[in-house]
């Protein structure tokens, strides 16, 4: 995608919040930028007319002015931040439950490819990234832009000459940041690949920690954690002199403007030409002037680091979902004659596991299929809630071609006790109950007992409100198949 699709679209999860809290953000960002530009005018006062003329009536006014100045700047500091973290924080909500959504709806055949700590990353880091960029990039560049602003007019107010001198230096710098920005971004968007595949790694060093220890792979692992460690700290140095460069640009180029204002604009204060509390208001307004377009710069790379991760996001939501069409199909309620394989060709990539598959099985049969590892048997079992998509051929469900089923009709009807057990980081009764949400204690307790579960479930710490852990740690492999059974049995699907 390219720069300015991405941003584009970026500012659309900004849009349901432009009225009132982001505008609000806006308006107190001005203000704080306004009150900017009555700081010069303020020591130009304060030298030109209270010291000089000796005005002690404007010198009883002037710290008055002062305290009042710097609270409203105290409170549009505060606007502004609380309204900007709270539209940041929506934008996150916003995105993290797109992601999600896009995430629940993808076919089995992505989660094949991709490594879930990769996943996960985009769900976690990058979002944030974006609502920095967003919130705090956006925002401080607006800001600091308008600080900068105003503070150009002023000094343009104050001295045209001396300002034309101080800025002209800065036209210069605009190719180099254009440069470095497209290479701030790419680097951000490699970085996150990188943090990814590091989170890929240690989530499998952790759930896979029996079988490490088991053939004694700690030093493997260590060693591929360091590799994509050493990868990504490699990114990271290759951004940190980037960002690292840019301010002591700016620094040099400040340094040339206001070394030439002070050799024109002394002269000229010594010969006659200006006042002192002119030339010195507008050496504040230059100082104050440089602070916020250095920020601006250094915002920029906050922006391109959150670009590289709106590419990543995008990625993800721009996914097909599951087989077109495939809901707001026919509805289908139950069972009735069987489940049909009409010539079914399917292959995993370049891989074909079933050549011309045909047979039927009727309603109420038990059918077992055997053959060696590999043959499709899982693949048929796959076929049938439509983890898959057949090839060529097609798979009928009392006559109907599967592909014109609405889908969560279809899987409505079915339950899967998988070869992997499959278990979540809940009580035993949550786990039993997953798949029908809406059950009574008996119920559970019923499923449990036709599983042959409930009498190690009582035995349990907490019995059914125990915790399994993650994967079911917490229980043996047969107590996990039992409760997988359990919840098969819970739902009591037409088809197993």
């Amino acid at each position: 995608m390219s720069r300015a699709g991405s941003s584009r679209r970026l500012l659309a999860y900004l849009r349901p919040y432009v009225w009132p809290f982001f505008t609000g953000a806006l308006v107190c960002m001005v203000i704080y930028s306004a009150t900017s530009g009555a700081v010069p005018y303020i020591v130009r006062s304060l030298i030109d007319e209270v010291l000089q003329n000796r005005d002690e009536r404007l010198l009883r006014l002037m710290p008055f002015a002062i305290v009042v100045i710097f609270l409203v700047r105290g409170a549009v500091n505060f606007g502004q931040s609380y309204l900007g973290e709270y539209v940041g924080q929506r934008i996150v909500f916003d995105l993290r439950q797109e992601l999600d959504d896009k995430i629940q709806h993808l076919p089995l055949a992505y989660f094949d490819q991709v490594a879930s700590g990769n996943l996960m990353s985009r769900v976690t880091t990058d979002v944030l990234l974006i609502r920095q960029a967003l919130t705090e990039g956006v925002a401080a560049m607006m800001r600091d832009s308008t600080t900068v602003l105003v503070l150009v007019c002023v000094a343009f107010y104050i001295d045209p000459v001396l300002a034309f001198l101080a800025l002209i230096v800065f036209p210069s710098v605009v190719v180099p940041l254009q440069k470095l920005s497209h290479r701030m971004r790419r680097l951000s968007h490699k970085g996150l690949d990188s943090l990814g595949a590091l989170a890929a790694l240690l989530q499998e060093t952790i759930l896979g920690n029996r079988v490490v220890k088991a053939f004694g792979m700690e030093s493997y692992e260590k060693e591929r954690f360091k590799e994509e460690n050493n990868r990504l700290l490699g990114l990271y140095m290759k951004a940190a002199r980037i960002k690292a460069f840019t301010s002591p640009m700016m620094e040099v180029l400040a340094a040339v403007g206001i070394a030439v204002v002070l050799w024109v604009g002394g002269a000229s204060v010594m010969a006659g030409g200006r006042t002192a509390g002119g030339f010195v208001a507008f050496l504040t307004c230059l100082v104050l002037l440089y602070e916020p377009f250095k920020k601006v710069v250094r915002t920029n790379n906050i922006v391109q680091t959150g670009l590289g991760a709106a590419d990543r996001i995008f990625d993800v939501l721009d996914l097909r979902p599951e087989a077109s069409g495939e809901r707001g199909g026919v509805k289908v309620e139950g069972l009735n004659h069987g489940i049909r394989f009409e010539n079914v060709e399917f292959a995993y990539g370049a891989d074909n596991v079933l050549h011309g598959a045909s047979f039927a099985i009727a309603a109420g049969e038990v059918v077992a299929l055997v053959g060696p590892s590999g043959g499709g048997k899982s693949t048929i079992a796959d076929l049938i809630p439509r983890f898959y998509e057949v090839d060529s051929g097609r798979v009928t469900l009392d006559g109907t071609d599967l592909c014109e089923i609405d889908i969560d009709s279809l899987r409505s009807l079915i339950a899967v006790v998988t070869q992997f057990t499959f278990l979540f980081n809940d009580t035993v009764r949550a786990n039993i109950a997953y798949g029908r949400l809406e059950t009574t204690e008996e119920e559970i307790v019923a499923a449990a007992r036709a599983a042959n579960a409930h009498e190690f479930i009582g035995q349990l710490s907490n019995g059914y409100d125990t915790v399994v852990g993650e994967l079911g740690v917490q229980l043996s492999g047969g107590q996990r198949q039992r409760l997988a059974i359990a919840r098969a049995l819970l739902k009591d699907a037409p088809i197993l």
